[in-house]
């Protein structure tokens, strides 16, 4: 007599998720609280990343970092994100695998009509949870920015902002410079 075996034993299913979202799913396709989606930024939604990326390069360059949008995982959660830029350091950057959220000095989100609560809310709660620490969103429905640094558990302890866009925004040590958002 054949028995069916029982796959599940032994899979983690976070795991096994991410794996797949990773290998079998676009470049940006993310998991935000167990819902997964595609994201596929408009153009005015790159051109707020490349003026804040553009901005941001020559200090990114003395600090030995990069920017880009790759995959950050927050382990022991349903989440898998794929911010519109972040600041990683250059030797983190290498070997192709997610990095966490404290390994960044910046995220920055980027709203769409499809993800801005995310982006307000959850995004921000996790990225604090986790430990990145500074948080800029660029909230393109409401045509303000907002900076979040000191990170913890219950959330960001500092806020700065919401400042209507064309309010420079100083974006703290270890940058240490004032961002024109008038662009955005």
């Amino acid at each position: 007599m054949t028995t069916a075996h029982d796959y599940s034993e032994g899979v983690d299913p976070e795991r096994a998720l991410k794996y797949a979202i990773q290998h079998f799913s676009g470049d940006r396709t993310e998991i935000v609280e167990g819902v997964i989606s595609n994201v596929t930024p408009s153009w005015d939604h790159e051109n707020a990343a490349e003026e804040i990326r553009d901005q941001i390069r020559p200090r990114v360059k003395e600090l030995d970092c990069v920017t880009g949008s790759g995959n950050l995982d927050l382990p022991g959660s349903p989440n898998w994100y794929v911010p519109d830029l972040a600041v990683v350091p250059k030797a983190l950057a290498k070997g192709g695998s997610a990095l966490l959220p404290d390994q960044v000095l910046l995220v920055v989100e980027i709203t769409s009509e499809s993800n801005a609560e995310s982006d307000r809310v959850v995004k921000r709660k996790r990225y604090a949870e986790y430990g990145a620490p500074l948080y800029l969103l660029v909230d393109r429905m409401e045509a303000t920015v907002t900076l979040f640094a000191l990170p913890g558990r219950l959330g960001y302890s500092k806020v700065d902002g919401p400042h209507p866009f064309g309010t420079p925004v100083l974006l703290p040590e270890p940058f240490g410079i004032e961002l024109d958002t008038s662009g955005l």
